[in-house]
C-alpha cells in the first residue's frame, strides 16, 4: 500500500450506524456568548458531548463578546454552566481536557481588530490543539447583526476554505422577518457562506420525539395504510407554554407567537407528519420530501374563521397569581402583539386533500405541553345502542414531543360489566420506560451534527422561504385588517374563545393535553 493511499478500518463497515460518529478536529466560536442560551444550552451540550467521546482531543471552544475578559474568566463562566446544566455528570478529567482549548476573544460586531483578533486566536488554536483550520460559528445574536458579522468573518479571512478544511456558520431563528427579510437574510449569508455551510438551527428537529416520528412513520406497516384522508379526519399541532414573557419584551415584541414557533417548528413538524416515504435517509432525499409538502400547504381561508390570536391578561396559574403581558417591563400598553396564535392549514396532494392541519402556540396556556396528534375519523357504523358510546369519542394517535417524551393511542374499549358501554382508553409508550439511556438534549444531536456536516436536521432556504409563503398571507391579513380581533384571554385557561369557534364551525374541537 502506497503511503498517499487512504486507510480503512477493516472491522468497520460504511454501512454500520451502531457505532456513533465521532466529530474530527474542529474549533466551535460562539458570538453572543453572554447569553442566557449560551449558558443554558450551547456549553452544557459541548460539555456533555465531551463526556460522551463525541469531541475529539483537537477540540476548541472560542467566545466572542464585548466583556472584558480573559481565557481564565471566560473558563469560569463554562465551568459554572456546566456544572449547573450539564445532562451527563461533571468529570474532572473530561474539563480538564475540555478547558485545555477554551479562548476568550473581546470584541464588537463593527470592529475589524477584534475579528483580526479571532482570526489570530483560531489560527493559535490550529497550531497548539490541532483543529486543523476547521471552524464553525454559531450567531447566537440578533438577525439584524447576522450580515454584519458575516462581513467580518469574510473580511478577516475566516470564511474561507482551504484542501480538507470546512467553514460553517449556525444561524439562530427567527429566520427573517416575513419572506421578503428572509430572501434578503439567506442572499446575505450566501455571498459569504455556500448554502451547504449554513445551518440554521431549529432545536425541535434535534428532539428524540421528533425524530421518531420518522421512525413512528417509515418503520412501521402498522400506520401507512391509514395515514391519509380515507381515515384521517384532522391533525392538530400543539405547543404550548406555562410561562410568560417578562424580561423579554426587546425579542418578542413585534414578532408575536405565530412568527416565533408557527413558522419554524410548527411548519417543520407538519412536513414531518405529511410528507411522503424519502427515497433514503439523506439529508438531500429528506428535505425533497419536506420540501415537496411545504409547496402544497396553504392557509385555509376565510382568515376570520380560520385564525386566531390573543393576548394573555393576569390570572391564576400553577397555584400563583400571574401578571398579564401589558403589566409587565418593556411592553407598550398598546402593544398589539399576540402571544397565541392558532391557524388552519390546507396539504393539497392526493393523500391530505380535505385534512384540516390545526396548529396552535400560546404563552401561559394551561400547562408546557408540545404534541403532534392525528385524529380519525369515527367507525361508518356503530353497532351499539346510542347510550353505550355516550362516552366513545375518535381514535387517536398522538406524539408528545415534550415533557413524558412518547406516544400514546387512543382507542375505545368495553368497561367491564354485564352491560355493553364502550370507553376511550390509552395505550402509553414512555421513553424513560422503554429505554435505559436517557434522551440527549436536542442542541447535543444538533452540534454534532454541525461539526461533522450533517444537515439531515437543518431547514435550508427553500424550507425557509416557503414557510414565510404559508404565514405571510395571514400576517398581512392580521395587520391590514387588525382582524381577527385581538382577544385577551386569562394566564392558565387555554387560549381566546375564537379558537375554540374556529374548530368548533366544522364540528371539532381541541385536546386538552
Amino acid at each position: 500500500m502506497t503511503t498517499s493511499a487512504k486507510w480503512h478500518n477493516p472491522l468497520r463497515d460504511a454501512r454500520d450506524k451502531r457505532m456513533p460518529r465521532i466529530a474530527g478536529p474542529s474549533a466551535l466560536v460562539i458570538f453572543g456568548v453572554t447569553g442566557d442560551l449560551s449558558r443554558k444550552k450551547l456549553m452544557p451540550a459541548i460539555y456533555d458531548l465531551a463526556n460522551r467521546g463525541l469531541l475529539p482531543p483537537g477540540f476548541g471552544l472560542v467566545g466572542f463578546a464585548r466583556r472584558d475578559w480573559a481565557d481564565q474568566d471566560f473558563m469560569k463562566v463554562v465551568h459554572d454552566a456546566v456544572k449547573e446544566h450539564a445532562r451527563t455528570p461533571f468529570n474532572e478529567a473530561v474539563w480538564a481536557q475540555l478547558a485545555e482549548g477554551i479562548r476568550f476573544v473581546q470584541g464588537t460586531f463593527d470592529d475589524d481588530a477584534s475579528f483580526d483578533n479571532l482570526a489570530s486566536c483560531l489560527a493559535a488554536l490550529d497550531a497548539e490543539r490541532g483543529t486543523g483550520g476547521n471552524h464553525a460559528f454559531y450567531l447566537s445574536i440578533p438577525p439584524g447583526a447576522f450580515p454584519t458579522v458575516v462581513n467580518q468573518l469574510k473580511r478577516a479571512g475566516l470564511a474561507q476554505t482551504a484542501p480538507d478544511q470546512w467553514r460553517r456558520v449556525v444561524i439562530e431563528k427567527p429566520f427573517g422577518h416575513d419572506l421578503k427579510s428572509a430572501k434578503e437574510l439567506n442572499r446575505t449569508v450566501n455571498e459569504v457562506f455556500p448554502e451547504e455551510s449554513v445551518f440554521r438551527i431549529d432545536h425541535y428537529l434535534g428532539k428524540e420525539t421528533v425524530q421518531n416520528i420518522l421512525a413512528l412513520r417509515f418503520a412501521n406497516q402498522l400506520y401507512e395504510p391509514i395515514w391519509n384522508s380515507n381515515y384521517v379526519d384532522h391533525v392538530q399541532i400543539t405547543m404550548a407554554e406555562d410561562i410568560g414573557l417578562g424580561g423579554r419584551a426587546g425579542y418578542y415584541d413585534g414578532i408575536g407567537a405565530t412568527r416565533d414557533v408557527i413558522q419554524n417548528h410548527l411548519l417543520q413538524l407538519l412536513a414531518l407528519i405529511a410528507m411522503e416515504e424519502p427515497v433514503s435517509f439523506k439529508p438531500a432525499d429528506l428535505r425533497a420530501e419536506k420540501v415537496k409538502i411545504l409547496s402544497a400547504t396553504r392557509p385555509a381561508e376565510p382568515f376570520e374563521e380560520t385564525t386566531a390570536r390573543g393576548q394573555y391578561t393576569g390570572g391564576w396559574q400553577g397555584g400563583q397569581k400571574v401578571p398579564g403581558l401589558l403589566e409587565e417591563g418593556g411592553f407598550s400598553p398598546e402593544s398589539k402583539t399576540e402571544t397565541f396564535g392558532a391557524i388552519t392549514c390546507e396539504v393539497n396532494t392526493r393523500r391530505w386533500a380535505g385534512v384540516p392541519f390545526y396548529l396552535r402556540t400560546g404563552k401561559r396556556l394551561g400547562r408546557r405541553v408540545t404534541e403532534v396528534a392525528v385524529v380519525f375519523k369515527r367507525a361508518p357504523h356503530l353497532p351499539f345502542d346510542d347510550t353505550a358510546t355516550e362516552e366513545l369519542g375518535q381514535n387517536a394517535l398522538v406524539v408528545r414531543v415534550q415533557p413524558d417524551e412518547g406516544v400514546t393511542i387512543r382507542f375505545g374499549s368495553k368497561v367491564p360489566g354485564n352491560t355493553m358501554e364502550v370507553r376511550d382508553v390509552t395505550m402509553d409508550f414512555g421513553y424513560g420506560h422503554s429505554f435505559t439511556e436517557s434522551s440527549p438534549e436536542a442542541y447535543e444531536r444538533l452540534l454534532l451534527d454541525v461539526l461533522l456536516g450533517e444537515p439531515s436536521l437543518f431547514p435550508k432556504n427553500d424550507e425557509v422561504e416557503l414557510s414565510w409563503e404559508i404565514l405571510d398571507p395571514i400576517l398581512d391579513f392580521w395587520a391590514r385588517k387588525d382582524e381577527p380581533a385581538l382577544e385577551k384571554y386569562k394566564a392558565g385557561t387555554w387560549g381566546p374563545p375564537s379558537a375554540e369557534t374556529m374548530t368548533s364551525r366544522t364540528g371539532r374541537q381541541w385536546r386538552r393535553p
